[in-house]
């Protein structure tokens, strides 16, 4: 009779140890594990029963720091010691808790600790009175993940629904926060995994995986932005991308012919809207092969490229993995001689059918193929195109049904597609950001992709893929983007409007004001819909895109500053509200859940195109209502208008906003910076933070960062002098004081003439409805005044 019993499917007991300075390993009954200090705060756990572990891989990019640890070996326990954590081992079971330096437990194993069920290895983890978990990258659902089970298998997820799992990425970290404590664990395991949040059971949360080690860091930090921190310390950060390509873009599927394009970017300046690129679908290429264009509606693609960069434009192009089985179709001829496609074990080249018809697809884990896959840009590059839409990536071929004996190569040790499934649109991202990179000799390519894995970041921006047009896929999108924000993705979007089916003008309006606010900023639509340019939706529609495009030009330099945070220290732009306030429960609450910040100091409260009239959660603080500067103390639920020109917004007391006028895209550089003071009771810093926009220069120290701050007790605010070499450009600087008037005001020791201005808002702003609805903004006058530009340090003070 066969023994079924899952109990010696565990670790077991230790039986041996051995230690280093920072590291142990230990032998047991019935396998192994090692526990190794990357940091004070990073610990990694690996367990297997192999006779040795893995070294291996993709996401990972730090080392553990040179530094020692204290570890304590008794009969029954094992301690391994850091400054910031004490990891406790149990050694009869193995079972691992993590405690503060105080002995706080922080997360600790559930008894069944470890386990495997076959090749399924699984860890137990015990639920904590009060948790909460976040993160776990793209994933639907609640901002708080308890009670909820994922899995993590990327997946062409064609007009997903709200609670669909999984979706095209993967990015197998989560935050988990209880009683006053904050954790991450990162599960770095590519096979399909699943978490469980205390889905279906009140005892635990668990990580699984079908096959591979239990490898895992645990991440300490003491604020969810701490953690958040910490993991792209590991997993690694973005690179500053262009500045083009954090301004709007539009696309459709498709925009073809060539005289289509120049219209559409035509159209943008005529009608005084801002943007900076236009994104080509798959309709460019010859029959959807890539590296190719269509002879007949882009007979001249260099001419075409030429014209609409005079303008200010970009060009973005679709790049899909699929090489077209087509003999004298170069890159497939190029591709069989050079051996670079995934194969089935009896060394024949895989084939799955997709745009072009059927295909192989390269295999991104091969070093000689992502140098195959570089140099195939080339021709892109020389006509002028910086930037690249990796889509498809998951892999998607028709059928859905992808055969997992397909061999990777895995930088030389093989593995198959259980394993490198999850691996694929990262590796292929990565290729194209590489390439790209190289070949444009020092400027910055933008690298757009559909499917990633932990450590994405590092490539490429990531968007949500085929959305749908209605409101609650509007607020599903900026609930995903908090949760990439979460999981160490910077740079995330959606596309606005919705890329499946038809919005209609109040849910564009309302989708456009939104993504206004985002960190990638798109709207596109699918082929045989409506045209979903901002003025195809009439006058009123038109004039509301035109305004919160126009707002986000003037956020220029707030949000570039954001971006520059991102690159230095993995923090979003946009921001889950659990970042600040993990431990106020209303920020659960399904009715505020979607709201977020936007950098430190804006609130944004989306809300159904549907709604004139809603409720707004108010977090810890004063806030300032963006349109008329009322100001509204927090820790309250308020009502307020949100007719569709008016998206609820709000400016945190204390807040330091340096804008500029606005611009048609952001090649047009402005002589004057606009720095928007709004007065509060705690003192409050932003660093602004300037370069050219296009090269790694900044890498060099071609770079202006300055310190704003603003003393409370002092009465005095204060621009560092500027750092690195970057001249901005700027002529003057013109502050403009909210919440609060001064009769006169020293800088520099100087006293500085104040003007009243008559709106609190960013203008030149336009209102929506000049004719109709002149007056009812209701904003207050508020004092501003002007000095001349200086690259020194600046000090006002006022009474």
């Amino acid at each position: 009779m066969i023994n079924h019993s899952l109990k010696n499917n565990r670790l077991g007991s230790v039986t041996n140890i051995q230690t280093t300075s920072s590291s142990l390993t230990a032998e047991t009954t019935h396998g192994r594990f090692k526990i190794v200090a990357f940091s004070d705060q990073v610990i990694q756990v690996t367990a297997s029963r192999e006779s040795s572990f893995e070294d291996f891989s993709y996401t990972v990019q730090a080392a553990p720091q040179n530094f020692s640890v204290e570890i304590n070996d008794t009969p029954d326990q094992i301690e391994l010691t850091t400054p910031a954590l004490r990891v406790h081992i149990e050694k009869n079971p193995v079972r691992i808790t993590f405690k503060t330096a105080e002995g706080k437990i922080i997360n600790e194993d559930d008894p069944l600790g470890i386990n495997w069920i076959g090749e399924q290895v699984t860890n137990y983890k015990k639920l904590q009175l009060g948790e909460r978990f976040l993160g776990l990258g793209e994933k639907t659902g609640s901002l708080d993940r308890k009670g909820q089970a994922y899995t993590n298998w990327n997946t062409d997820a064609y007009a997903y629904h709200s609670g669909a799992d999984p979706l095209y990425s993967s990015i197998p970290f989560y935050i988990g926060v209880h009683n006053g404590l904050c954790y991450g664990i990162f599960f770095d395991n590519s096979y399909k995994s699943f978490f469980n949040f205390g889905a279906s059971n009140n005892r635990f949360a668990s990580f699984s995986a079908d096959a591979g080690e239990l490898n895992y860091y645990f991440i300490y930090g003491q604020s969810v932005g701490e953690v958040i921190q910490h993991y792209t310390w590991l997993t690694g950060r973005m690179e500053l991308p262009p500045l083009w390509s954090i301004g709007y873009q539009q696309c459709r599927y498709s925009y073809y012919p060539d005289k289509e394009v120049l219209s559409v970017a035509r159209t943008f300046r005529e009608k005084n809207i801002p943007a900076d690129a236009i994104v080509l679908d798959i309709h460019y290429m010859d029959k959807y092969k890539i590296f190719t264009w269509d002879p007949k509606n882009f007979p001249d693609p260099k001419k075409m490229i030429d014209t609409v960069k005079h303008a200010g434009f970009h060009i973005v192009i679709m790049c899909d993995p699929g090489i077209k089985i087509e003999s004298g179709y170069e890159p497939y001829d190029d591709g069989v001689k050079k051996n670079v496609f995934l194969k089935y074990p009896d060394g024949e080249n895989y084939s799955g059918q997709v745009w072009p018809g059927w295909c192989h697809f390269p295999d991104f884990t091969n070093p000689a193929t992502r140098n195959w896959w570089a140099e195939k840009f080339k021709d892109y590059v020389a006509l002028g195109v910086e930037g690249f839409w990796n889509d498809m990536n998951e892999i998607a071929t028709w059928g859905h049904g992808l055969p997992e004996n397909i061999e990777f190569d895995f930088e030389g040790n093989k593995g198959t597609m259980r394993r490198g499934r999850n691996l694929y649109g990262f590796q292929m991202a990565r290729s194209t950001y590489e390439g790209t990179k190289k070949l444009l000799n020092g400027k910055r390519p933008f690298n757009l992709t559909r499917s990633g894995f932990a450590g994405v970041q590092r490539y490429a921006a990531v968007w949500t893929g085929d959305n749908v047009s209605y409101d609650e896929h509007m607020l599903l999108g900026v609930r995903i983007v908090n949760s990439l924000g979460l999981s160490g993705v910077a740079f995330a979007g959606y596309d606005t409007g919705g890329f499946v089916g038809d919005a209609n003008t109040k849910l564009f309006a309302r989708w456009i004001s939104t993504a206004a606010f985002s960190p990638f900023f798109r709207a596109h639509t699918m082929i045989n819909t409506r045209d979903s340019e901002p003025w195809s939706y009439g006058e009123e529609v038109e004039q509301i895109s035109r305004n919160f495009i126009r707002l986000r030009y003037q956020l220029m330099p707030y949000l570039y500053s954001l971006f520059f945070d991102a690159a230095q220290r993995g923090m979003p732009v946009q921001r889950a509200l659990a970042i600040d306030y993990s431990d106020d429960p209303k920020i659960f609450d399904g009715q505020y859940q979607n709201q977020y910040l936007f950098g430190p100091g804006i609130l944004v409260a989306p809300v159904e195109s549907t709604k004139e009239l809603t409720k707004v959660y108010l977090p810890a603080g004063n806030w300032y209502y963006l349109y008329t500067g009322q100001m509204y103390a927090g820790n309250q639920e308020i009502m307020i208008e949100c007719p569709i020109h008016r998206l609820p917004v709000f400016v945190k007391a204390g807040a330091l906003l340096p804008l500029q006028p606005a611009v048609m895209h952001t090649g047009e550089k402005t002589q004057e910076l606009i720095v928007h003071f709004y007065y509060g009771k705690q003192s409050s810093e932003f660093l602004w933070y300037a370069d050219d926009g296009e090269t790694y220069a900044y890498q060099q120290g071609n770079y202006s960062q300055r310190l704003m701050a603003f003393h409370a007790n002092e009465k005095k605010l204060t621009i560092s002098k500027r750092e690195g070499t970057y001249n901005t450009g700027k002529q003057e600087i013109r502050f403009v004081l909210h919440g609060f008037a001064p009769d006169h005001i020293l800088v520099n020791g100087q006293t500085a003439k104040l003007s009243a201005e008559s709106m609190s808002f960013f203008t030149p702003l336009e209102k929506y409805d000049p004719i109709n609805d002149p007056d009812s903004m209701g904003e207050e006058p508020v004092k501003s005044f002007s000095i001349p530009y200086t690259e020194e340090a600046i000090e006002l003070h006022w009474q």
